[in-house]
C-alpha cells in the first residue's frame, strides 16, 4: 500500500516525482503530496488522485530543486484529509518525511514529544516520526534517523530530507519495501521498480533495519545501529513497456488478456515432457527434503489464499502429501503446531504482504522449511524463504489480481507434480497431466474469446446487489475467487461457498431473480452440482453456469452458460476462473467504477 518516490541528483525533480507517483497509483491511495528542497522546503499536498496534486502544483508554479520526496497515502491513522497527507514536516529544522507502514507505539512517542513542546497538526503516526527525528536532530540527519528508528516499533519505509542538509536524502526500511535506483549522478528511491525503470536498471533493495544516506554522487548503507552494510546492486528485470497500458482501457482487462502469455512464461523451461518431470530450479537442491515432507502448510491472504486452497487439493491429490491452508493473519497468532518434516509455503504476488511474511516467520522460527511462491524478484519473501518459485507473469498493475492468480495455481500445480513424480506417480500419469498443462495457454485463449458474450450476460444482472458463487472440489476455491473479484471492483455483495453448503443456511438468501453462478464443468461431482442448481432454480434464483464445451444438457438448468474447454479436473480452476474475472471486470465498467483503483483497496498490504 502507499507509494514512495524520492530523488536526489542534478535534474529538476518535481515533474519526475509526479510521474513516479502516477506509476505507483495502482498500489492504492487516498491522497498525495510532494516536498521539494531548494534552500527551503516547498510542500504541496492534496486529497484525491495524483492528478489533483499535479493541478495544484501547476496553479502555484512548480517548485525548483533537484532534491525531493513524494508520496501517495492510504489511510491508517487519521481520516483521508489534506492535513493527514504526506509529506509531513517539522519547522524546527526544516525536516520533511514520507512513510509507508505503521508506527505501533506512536501514541506513547507523541505524548513524550508533546511534553517537549512539539505541536501536531495531524492524527498520523507519520507526523510523530517526523517530530521524533527533529527532536533527535543535532546536525546529522542520518544519525537522527537511525536514533529515531531505534525508538519506534512497527513497520516503515521512509525517505527524509532536511533544509539544514540540502544535499542529503536519507531512506530506511523495516517490513515495507524500498529500493534505491542508481543512476548517473542521481538516485531514485521508490516503493517498487515501476517508478525507477524509466531512469535506471540498477538498484539496491534495502533490507529490514537498513538506512541509506544519499548525496548527489555517493551513497552509504548502514543499519539503524550505524554498522556499515555492503549493498548488493541488482539489474532490474522490469521493462517500462511492461507497465504501459497500450491499447487497453484498463490494466485489469490487459492483465486478464495477457494470461495465455503469462502462463507460457510461468511454465517455460520447467516441464520435461520426455521424462514426465517438472524442473524447478528454485527448489531443486531441496528435492530430497521436500519428497520426505510429512505435512505442508500453505499461507496466504485474499486471492493468494484462494490459490493456496487449490494448492492444498493439488498436493494431496497429485503428490499424496497432507496439506492444509491457513489465513496467514490467523496462523501467526494461534500457537500453531509445527512438527519435524513440516514445510510452509507462502503464496503472494508482491512478496511483501505483511500478514504472510509474519506467518512465514512464525513457521520458520518453529523449525519449518519455508518456500515462497511469489511474483516480484528480490521481494522480502523471496529473500527470507529457504527456496521458492517465481511466477514470472510480469508486473500486475490492476489492484484486483488476475494473472498472478493463474500463475500461482500453475506454480502450485507444477510443485505438486514435481513431488508426485518423485513419490509415486508413474511417467505416464505425470506426462499426461504435463501435456495438458502445456496446452493450457491456448485453452485460456479460447475462454477469453467469450468476453463480449459475458458482457452481454452481465448487463442483464447489473442492478442485482447480491450474488452467490458456488463450486465443488477443485472449483470451490474458484467460486471464492469469483466472488472476491466481483466484490473488489464492482462493490456488489457476493459470497462464494461450496455448492453443498448452500443447503445448510445460505439457501434462505435466494429470492426471485437472484444471480447464482455455478462452476459446473464436467468432473467427479458434476451430477451433484446439477442437483444443487435445481435447488436454486426451484426458489427463483437465476443460474449462470460455467460449463464444459459440448455440454448442451446444462442449458436445461441454467439461464446463461459460459463455456470453457474440456481439461482434467486438477487443471480446471485456471480455466474456470477466466469467465469470472471477465464478469467482474464488465460489471465494474458497467457500473462506472474505477476498475484499476477500487475504493479502500491497496495492491500490496504491507501493514497488519
Amino acid at each position: 500500500m502507499c507509494g514512495i518516490v524520492a530523488y536526489i541528483g542534478t535534474k529538476e525533480c518535481c515533474g519526475l516525482l509526479i510521474e513516479g507517483l502516477k506509476l505507483l497509483e495502482y498500489r492504492g491511495y487516498d491522497s498525495a503530496g510532494v516536498a521539494i528542497l531548494n534552500g527551503q522546503l516547498t510542500v504541496h499536498r492534496a486529497l484525491g488522485r495524483v492528478s489533483v496534486l499535479e493541478d495544484k502544483i501547476k496553479e502555484a508554479g512548480a517548485p525548483k530543486g533537484a532534491v525531493g520526496i513524494a508520496h501517495t497515502r492510504w489511510a491508517t491513522h487519521g481520516e483521508p484529509a489534506e492535513r493527514n497527507a504526506h509529506p509531513h514536516r517539522d519547522d524546527r529544522h526544516g525536516i520533511a518525511l514520507i512513510h509507508n507502514g505503521i508506527i505501533e507505539n506512536y501514541a506513547v512517542v507523541r505524548t513524550y514529544l508533546e511534553e517537549r513542546g512539539h505541536k501536531f497538526v495531524s492524527e498520523t503516526d507519520t507526523e510523530v516520526l517526523t517530530m521524533l527525528i527533529s527532536e533527535l536532530y543535532d546536525g546529522d540527519l542520518e544519525k537522527a534517523v537511525q536514533a529515531a528508528l531505534r525508538e519506534v516499533t512497527g513497520a516503515y519505509a521512509i525517505a527524509v530530507i532536511c533544509e539544514k542538509e540540502p544535499d542529503t536524502l536519507v531512506a530506511a526500511r523495516k517490513g515495507s519495501p524500498l529500493m534505491v535506483g542508481i543512476g548517473a549522478n542521481e538516485y531514485i528511491v521508490a516503493s517498487d521498480a515501476s517508478a525507477i525503470v524509466a531512469h535506471t536498471s540498477r538498484a539496491v533493495t534495502l533490507d529490514d533495519y537498513q538506512v541509506c544516506k544519499l548525496t548527489h554522487d555517493t551513497f552509504r548503507t548502514s543499519t539503524i545501529d550505524d554498522d556499515d552494510v555492503s549493498p548488493k546492486v541488482q539489474e532490474l528485470e522490469l521493462e517500462l513497456e511492461q507497465i504501459a497500458l497500450g491499447s487497453y482501457p484498463h490494466y485489469m482487462i490487459k492483465e486478464i488478456m495477457e494470461q495465455p502469455r503469462s502462463l507460457r512464461n510461468t511454465m517455460r523451461g520447467r516441464i520435461d515432457q520426455r521424462d514426465g518431470r517438472v524442473v524447478l530450479g528454485g527448489v531443486g537442491q531441496h528435492a530430497r527434503k521436500l519428497v520426505r515432507a510429512k505435512r505442508m502448510i500453505l499461507l496466504g491472504q485474499g486471492t493468494a489464499l484462494h490459490a493456496a486452497m487449490i494448492g492444498e487439493y493439488l498436493l494431496e491429490d497429485l503428490a499424496k502429501v497432507p496439506a492444509e491452508v491457513e489465513y496467514a493473519s490467523e496462523f501467526r497468532y494461534r500457537n500453531p503446531i509445527i512438527e519435524e518434516g513440516t514445510v510452509a509455503i507462502a503464496v503472494s504476488q508482491s512478496g511483501e504482504t505483511a500478514d504472510t511474511l509474519a506467518g512465514l516467520a512464525e513457521a520458520r522460527d518453529r523449525g519449518a522449511m519455508t518456500l515462497g511462491v511469489v511474483n516480484v524478484v528480490g521481494s522480502t519473501m523471496s529473500r527470507e524463504t529457504d527456496a521458492g518459485v517465481y511466477l514470472r507473469v510480469g508486473p500486475e498493475i490492476g489492484v484486483a489480481s488476475t494473472k498472478a492468480f493463474t500463475g500461482q495455481v500453475a506454480v502450485l500445480t507444477m510443485m505438486a507434480l514435481f513431488l508426485g513424480r518423485r513419490r509415486f506417480m508413474s511417467v505416464e500419469q505425470s506426462a499426461s497431466l504435463l501435456a495438458e498443462l502445456e496446452k493450457l495457454p491456448e485453452l485460456v485463449e479460447r475462454a477469453l474469446a467469450c468476453s463480449d458474450e459475458i458482457k452481454s450476460v452481465t448487463e442483464k444482472y447489473i442492478d442485482k446487489e447480491n450474488w452467490l458463487f458456488l463450486g465443488r472440489g477443485y472449483n470451490y476455491p474458484t467460486a471464492l475467487e469469483g466472488a472476491l473479484k466481483l466484490k473488489e471492483i464492482s462493490y456488489i455483495h457476493a459470497e462464494g461457498m461450496p455448492a453443498a453448503e448452500m443447503k445448510h443456511g445460505p439457501i434462505a438468501l435466494i429470492n426471485d431473480g437472484m444471480p447464482v453462478v455455478f462452476i459446473a464443468n464436467r468432473g467427479a461431482q458434476y451430477e451433484k452440482v446439477v442437483s444443487n442448481i435445481e435447488e436454486v432454480r426451484s426458489r427463483g434464483g437465476h443460474v449462470i453456469a460455467v460449463a464444459t464445451e459440448g455440454d448442451e444438457d446444462i442449458k436445461r438448468y441454467a439461464e446463461d452458460v459460459f463455456y470453457i474447454p474440456e481439461i482434467s479436473e486438477p487443471l480446471s480452476p485456471m480455466l474456470a476462473v477466466v469467465p469470472l474475472q471477465l464478469l467482474a471486470y464488465h460489471a465494474a465498467v458497467l457500473r462506472g467504477h474505477d476498475v484499476d483503483k477500487p475504493r479502500n483497496l491497496a495492491k500490496s498490504v504491507t501493514v497488519e
